[in-house]
């Protein structure tokens, strides 16, 4: 059995609550965030604290907190030599404080409030200091996913990169493109299928071989169509450099 306190309440601790929750060989024995939420509707209003020197013991602690918190939460626990992880994608493992015995549990997943995950299918990436806190993390990972990667603080940090581009700014254009849609009162949805088969293709074939529009064409009139249809200054600024960006990856700038 594998003893887990979860520190935070926002997306992914929540997430992760779930996740633990259903697995055998894992016990979620204490919660800990400032405003003494409740990550799950079943968890047992006693095992919520939001005063950390009441934190009980446990085989890991994990820092499902803000970028900006990990080293202040860490550096006010009330005990030594534990092994605590942090789950962020971006910082490093050193930021967690000397005190005790640092690693990441880092689920590589986007987490939205009320929209549940399949933990399974989730590459989870861990590290740690020593082989023996790495291979409790590699046990407790295993219990939720299919894919566990051993993945240092360097390569997490190029895959958080390109994280943000295969996911937020892929989601920030997807908006741009719903709000064209509803400017012009055309359905989004008729959209939908295009956006399901540009994902696809990324993950079947390499992306570089999949890009296709006017821009790699060298389309002109059509470029300055869509610039003509576009009103809104940003949105113009966007579509020219992601114009010049594609043209100038595949040899056809104007």
């Amino acid at each position: 059995m594998i003893r887990v306190v979860i520190l935070g309440a926002g997306n992914v601790a929540k997430h992760l609550y779930s996740a633990f929750f259903h697995q055998k060989h894992i016990e979620i024995i204490q919660c800990y965030n400032r405003k003494n939420l409740q990550l799950h509707p079943d968890q047992k209003k006693e095992t919520i604290i939001k005063d950390i020197r009441l934190l009980k013991d446990a085989d890991i602690y994990v820092l499902a907190v803000s970028d900006d918190a990990i080293e202040k939460v860490s550096s006010i626990f009330p005990f030594k030599n534990k092994l605590v992880v942090h789950t962020s994608g971006s910082s490093p493992m050193g930021i967690i404080n000397n005190k005790n015995k640092k690693g990441v549990f880092y689920p590589l997943q986007t987490f939205s409030k009320d929209k549940i995950v399949n933990f399974t299918t989730i590459p989870i990436c861990i590290e740690a200091e020593n082989q023996i806190d790495l291979e409790i993390l590699r046990k407790l990972a295993s219990s939720l996913s299919n894919k566990v990667y051993t993945i240092s603080s360097e390569q997490r940090s190029i895959l958080h990169v390109s994280a943000v581009f295969v996911n937020n700014f892929t989601n920030y254009l997807f908006s741009i493109g719903s709000d064209i849609c509803n400017e012009h009162r055309v359905p989004f949805e008729i959209l939908h299928p295009l956006i399901q088969e540009t994902a696809q293709k990324a993950i079947k074939m390499d992306p570089s071989n999949a890009q296709t529009g006017p821009a790699i064409r060298k389309d002109v009139n059509t470029i300055e169509r869509h610039l003509e249809i576009l009103t809104n200054t940003t949105q113009q600024n966007i579509y020219t450099t992601l114009t010049k960006a594609i043209q100038s990856k595949y040899g056809k700038e104007l």
